[in-house]
C-alpha cells in the first residue's frame, strides 16, 4: 500500500490506525503486517463478522466503536492522539487516492478504447484515483460513479455544490454507506467525474446472485453496485458500448451470502414460497403435492403449522418452498391451484 510504504521511519515505529467498514481495514492490516508495523483498526459495531475476522487474521488489533463508518472515524482521531499513531485515511489522502488510481491505469492497459467506466462511490477515494488516472491521458472516457440510493452523499454534495452530510440510511452495501465525502474527494469528483447515479438494494442482490451463478465471482454488495446499475438499464442503453464496471470487493459475510442466494432465486422466478390453507384431514396435503407434481416442480421444503393464530381450528397451514426453472413454471402452478380451488398465498 503506497501510503504505508512511504511513511517515515518514526511513524512506522509508532504504528498506524484506520477506520473502515472492512475493505480498507484489511488493506491496512495486510500492508502493515508485511512491514512489521503495529496496526489498529476501528470498525463499526455492526461490521461484517467475516471482515472483522479477516482483519484480525492479518495481525491488526480490531476495536468495534460507532454505529457507522463516520462514527468510527471520529473515534480514530482521539485514539491516534492518545497513542501517537498515524492515521491511514480510507479515502481522504492523496497517496491513498494515487494507489487506488492504479486501477485506472490497468483498465487502460487492457482496454485502451474504453468509452465508459462505472465505479462504486463511498467516500470517493476509489473513483477519484481512477478518474484522474484515466482522464489524464484519455479525457473523453466517461467516468460514472454509482452510489447506494440510501447514501447518495456525493451526488447530493455535487448537486448542492457543497459538502452535504446525510442523516441516516440503510443498505446491505456497507462499504459505500458513507455520510460525508471529504473536501479532497469532493473537489476531485466535481472536476473529473461525468455523472453520479444511484442503485437500490434489490438490484444489488440480483447482481451478486448473477455474478456468483454466471461468472463464479463472489462480490460483496458495495463491490457489485456499479454492475448492478448497468444491469438495471434497458438493453438498448447498454448495447454497442465498450464499458468497464469496477467490482471493488469480495468480502461478503457468509450469512448474508445465504440470503443473497435465496433472494436471488426468488427475484429470478426460480424459488417460489407459498402458504396453503388445508382442511386438517388425511389426504389434504397429497392433493397439493399431486398438483405440484403435475407442474413438474420440485418441493424443497415443507412446514406444517396448526398452532399460529392465523390458522383456524380444524385446518392446517402449510409453507412450501418450491424450486422452478423460470417464472412460467410458477404461473403454471398458480393456474393449477386456482383451477382446483386451492386457497393459497405467495410469500415475498
Amino acid at each position: 500500500m503506497l501510503k504505508i510504504s512511504n511513511l517515515p521511519d518514526d511513524q512506522k515505529k509508532g504504528g498506524v490506525i484506520a477506520a473502515s467498514a472492512g475493505n480498507h481495514a484489511q488493506a491496512v492490516a495486510f500492508a502493515s503486517s508485511i512491514q512489521s508495523i503495529s496496526s489498529v483498526i476501528v470498525m463499526p459495531k455492526n461490521a461484517s463478522p467475516s471482515k472483522i475476522l479477516a482483519t484480525r487474521s492479518y495481525g491488526a488489533k480490531v476495536i468495534l466503536e460507532g454505529n457507522d463508518y463516520d462514527e468510527s472515524a471520529e473515534y480514530v482521531k482521539d485514539y491516534a492522539k492518545r497513542e501517537n499513531r498515524t492515521i491511514i485515511p480510507a479515502f481522504d489522502d492523496p497517496e491513498v487516492i494515487a494507489g487506488q488510481g492504479t486501477i485506472g491505469l490497468e483498465i487502460l492497459q487492457q482496454l485502451d478504447d474504453v468509452e465508459e467506466i462505472y465505479v462504486p462511490i463511498g467516500g470517493g477515494g476509489l473513483i477519484s484515483g481512477i478518474a484522474m488516472a484515466v482522464k489524464s491521458s484519455h479525457p473523453k472516457v466517461k467516468i460514472i460513479g454509482v452510489e447506494s440510493s440510501a447514501f447518495p452523499t456525493m451526488r447530493e454534495s455535487i448537486k448542492k455544490k457543497k459538502i452535504t452530510k446525510l442523516a441516516t440510511g440503510h443498505t446491505i452495501a456497507d462499504g459505500i454507506s458513507i455520510k460525508t465525502p471529504s473536501d479532497l474527494t469532493f473537489d476531485i469528483v466535481k472536476k473529473y467525474v461525468d455523472e453520479i447515479v444511484v442503485v437500490d438494494d434489490p438490484s444489488i442482490v440480483k447482481t451478486m446472485f448473477l455474478l456468483m451463478e454466471r461468472s463464479k465471482i463472489v462480490a460483496e454488495a458495495a463491490g457489485a453496485a456499479s454492475l448492478a446499475y448497468l444491469l438495471s438499464l434497458p438493453k438498448p442503453q447498454r448495447r454497442g458500448k465498450k464499458v468497464v464496471s469496477v467490482i471493488s470487493g469480495g468480502n461478503v459475510d457468509m450469512y448474508l451470502l445465504g440470503q443473497i442466494v435465496s433472494k436471488g432465486l426468488m427475484q429470478t422466478g426460480r424459488l417460489l414460497k407459498i402458504f396453503v390453507d388445508l382442511p386438517d384431514k388425511p389426504g389434504a396435503l397429497k392433493k397439493i403435492v399431486d398438483e405440484i407434481t403435475k407442474a413438474n416442480i420440485n418441493i424443497v421444503e415443507v412446514e406444517h403449522d396448526r398452532l399460529s393464530s392465523n390458522v383456524p381450528a380444524g385446518t392446517a397451514g402449510v409453507y412450501l418452498s418450491l424450486e422452478l426453472e423460470n417464472r412460467e413454471k410458477s404461473k403454471t402452478l398458480i393456474d393449477l391451484f386456482k383451477k382446483e380451488k386451492i386457497i393459497f398465498s405467495i410469500l415475498k
